[in-house]
């Protein structure tokens, strides 16, 4: 599906969609996900119920583990039409498994200017992790269009109003890191395009029912 896709088409494929629907939720696999059958493990049995929900975006954590692939292509099939990204990718190795998998799009706690062109001669959409002006232009001018503010929760809901004047033109920004639920308005209105929370998004009966009453 994405084969063709050069790394500014995906690019601009991951922004149309989370325009459409500004949250990404971030699952981290445990060992124990990755021992037993995939599609009964409760990692699988949150994503199963992120979907009944709702969600439209989806990340998986890299784990070095020599089942963390059978277990991507597995959500994969359960779930066809899910935006399935990657996240915490920090090194070459869990990039060459995002490229071997031609998943749409993966993101990066950091900005790693190795990472990036590795990703672009492959034609993969790597979202970096960004935190100062300095490291966002860096991301814009190595052609990222996408960047992830880790972690926002320090850097705080009006990190962006203050930044977007001397900068003017600023990427497309996802806003990550120590969010919750009841962020997601304030952040978005406060100019990120787009938030990732959590798997504590699922820890309490209120969480669940306030994430489903926000998708509604």
């Amino acid at each position: 599906m994405y084969e063709l896709l050069s790394t500014s088409d995906r690019q601009q494929w991951l922004m149309a969609s989370l325009r459409r629907q500004p949250l990404i939720i971030v699952l981290r696999p445990r060992e124990s996900d990755l021992l037993g059958p995939f599609l009964q493990s409760l990692l699988c049995q949150r994503l199963d119920q992120l979907v009944d929900l709702g969600v439209h975006h989806i990340e998986i954590a890299w784990m070095d583990h020599s089942r963390w692939s059978a277990l991507i292509a597995a959500i994969r099939l359960r779930h066809p039409t899910l935006q399935l990204g990657v996240a915490s990718v920090t090194s070459q190795r869990g990039l060459q498994a995002v490229i071997d998998l031609d998943l749409p799009y993966a993101m990066s706690p950091l900005l790693d200017q190795g990472l990036v062109s590795m990703a672009q001669q492959h034609n993969c959409c790597l979202v970096p992790g960004v935190m100062t002006p300095t490291e966002i232009r860096q991301a814009w001018v190595l052609g990222c269009h996408v960047v992830k503010l880790f972690p926002a929760v320090v850097l705080g809901l009006d990190y962006h109003r203050q930044i977007s004047a001397p900068m003017r033109d600023l990427p497309f920004m996802i806003a990550a890191g120590g969010l919750s639920v009841a962020d997601l308005d304030p952040w978005l209105s406060a100019g990120y395009d787009a938030i990732a929370l959590g798997r504590g998004v699922l820890s309490t009966t209120n969480a669940i029912a306030d994430l489903s009453h926000w998708l509604t």
